[in-house]
């Protein structure tokens, strides 16, 4: 799974061989930091330094819908 960031639509995408998933800022930032040494609160926390609003279960569940939706390895290259 590769993130990438579409300049011409202006979004971040999570490409795999089977999907596209459209994703926003915050969920690119979240897939950025999930690199297997963090965990979800420390993400959450960082994100709370970068955004104005991070609701406690929301980091949660994208990382859970990460996983179930696209398994639980990513490529941030």
């Amino acid at each position: 799974m590769r993130l990438v960031f579409n300049a011409a639509r202006g979004e971040h995408a999570l490409l795999s061989p089977e999907t596209i998933w459209a994703i926003n800022a915050t969920g690119a930032a979240i897939v950025e930091l999930c690199d297997g040494q963090r965990t979800i609160a420390e993400i959450r926390a960082e994100l709370r330094g970068q955004y104005d609003q991070v609701a406690d279960g929301d980091v949660q569940r994208f990382v859970a819908a990460l996983v179930t939706k696209h398994g639980m390895e990513v490529d941030h290259g």
